[in-house]
Parts: structure tokens; sequence; C-alpha cells
């Protein structure tokens, strides 16, 4: 009997009707900006469409050039429903939206199972939104994909680098990190906040703290491995809540960030854009 991961948050974060998602995530993609870095690996937000869709398609758009090269996706985010010791697998073996169905690509469970930071929990990702919400946008981007899909709690930026080692492969696996910045601080904090940990992304400086990103411990991981594999980072967008749908009293921080193979033009992001 095949488990298959339903949605969770589809009505709440992103529209639960194919249709209607389809139009938004094209609304969001087509007013990207554009950039040329060939993405290897991609830092992204993880809120409702209305307030991070626009800074998440920043990074999405530009896998326009490479879609019919990548057929893996290793998409890591953190625990927020369900204690994570470690960095879960969620025991099915597809993943279902309004888009369809991407099944979980065992050849990569395979290539993981024996290190001992790596465990099977169906609660963690059963009500998990950070992984689901990229899904929707890797859909409508990649032809045809299958997905390792980790859910990562208490652990280290080490042993996430060395699960990523394992799974990194060529041009054909692409590694998304799911993380928003700073939670829940005035709006002028929060940029100056934010501005010195995608700075500290930039220059590869780790670890990042869970006060700056939900998402710490897969960026740390994944700074390590895009140093050893020499990666370089290119900041796309950096906003917050305040900037897109929401308050300014208490914002959520929001960056894309992608990490290339080759040396390009960085990109400088001005705030005020």
């Amino acid at each position: 009997m095949t488990a298959i991961r339903l949605p969770a948050v589809a009505g709440l974060f992103y529209p639960a009707d194919g249709r209607q998602l389809r139009e938004e995530i094209n609304r969001l993609l087509a007013a990207a900006k554009s950039h040329d870095f060939k993405p290897k690996a991609l830092i992204v937000p993880h809120a409702g469409y209305i307030y991070s869709g626009a800074v998440a398609a920043t990074a999405y758009a530009g896998l326009s050039s490479i879609a019919d090269v990548i057929r893996r996706v290793v998409l890591l985010g953190p625990a927020h429903r369900v204690a994570v010791h470690g960095m879960a697998l969620p025991g099915a073996d597809a993943f279902e939206t309004p888009l369809g169905r991407v099944e979980v690509d065992q050849m990569l469970i395979a290539a993981i199972a024996h290190l001992p930071q790596i465990v099977i929990s169906a609660e963690a990702h059963a009500m998990e939104h950070a992984l689901e919400v990229q899904l929707l946008f890797l859909q409508s981007m990649l032809d045809d994909f299958t997905l390792l899909p980790l859910v990562v709690g208490a652990t280290t930026g080490e042993a996430v680098a060395q699960v990523l080692e394992q799974v990194w492969g060529g041009e054909e696996t692409l590694i998304v990190v799911s993380s928003d910045l700073s939670h829940y601080l005035p709006y002028a904090t929060a940029q100056r906040i934010d501005h010195a940990t995608v700075q500290a992304i930039m220059q590869m400086h780790q670890p990042v703290t869970h006060e700056q990103a939900c998402g710490s411990v897969p960026i740390n991981g994944l700074i390590i491995a895009a140093q050893k594999h020499r990666l370089v980072p290119h900041l796309l967008d950096l906003r917050n809540s305040g900037d897109t749908a929401g308050s300014r009293d208490r914002v959520v921080g929001y960056t894309a960030i992608v990490f290339s193979e080759e040396k390009g033009k960085w990109h400088e992001f001005n705030q005020s854009e």
C-alpha cells in the first residue's frame, strides 16, 4: 500500500484549488526579478504566499533555464510542529498537492539511511508547512523530479552537511533550504538584524542562530557544504512582511539567495527597491 503525505496547509498558506493556485504562482513568477545565475542550491522563505511568495518566486524563477536538467530535489526545512531529534524522513512514498503527486526518492533515502542523524517521523511531516509551500513552486517550475524531504530538528550544521554530501549529485540535483529570517520584531529592528544575517550567509560565516533564522541549522549545513564545493552565493531579495502584506509593528523577515557553481556578478540588492 502506497503511503501518501497529504497537503496540510492548502487553503491557508496558498489556494487549495489547483487552477487558482497555478494562476497565483504564475503571477508571482512573472513579476519576479530576473537573474542569470545557475542554481545548485536555494534559500527561500516559507510563509503564506501573500507574505513571502514574491520573495520565494525570485529564486524559483531562475530554475527556468535548467528545469529540463533537474531530476532530484533535496528539500530541507525546520520543524515547527513536532520536536525532532535529528533529520526526519516522512516514511511516505509520495507527497500529494493540489498540483499533483511527487514521488519520494528511494535511492537518496537509501544513501543516507545509515546515518545516525536520520530518523523517520510521519508526525513531523504531517502538519509541517516549511516544505509543503516550496513543493508547489517546484512542481510549477520543473518537468519531472523526485523529492528527498527532510524536516530538520535538534542537530548540527555539520550533521546536515554530512547528509548533503551523500546526496550532492551533479547538475541533476537541486538543494532547497526553506527558512524565514527574524520573527515578530519592529520593522526597523528586523531590517537591521536581517541585513546582518544575510551578510553572514553571503560571506559564508556560520553558525547562523535560531533567533536569526528559523531554518538556521539547515542554513549552516548548506554553508559548510557550499564552502567545500566552492559555491558562490548571490542575494536576490531581502524583505519582510511589513514590505509585502502585513503590519510594520511585528514583522517576519524573508530572503532569497541562490548558490551557483560559477562565479557571476554579485546582485547588490537595495532594500529601498
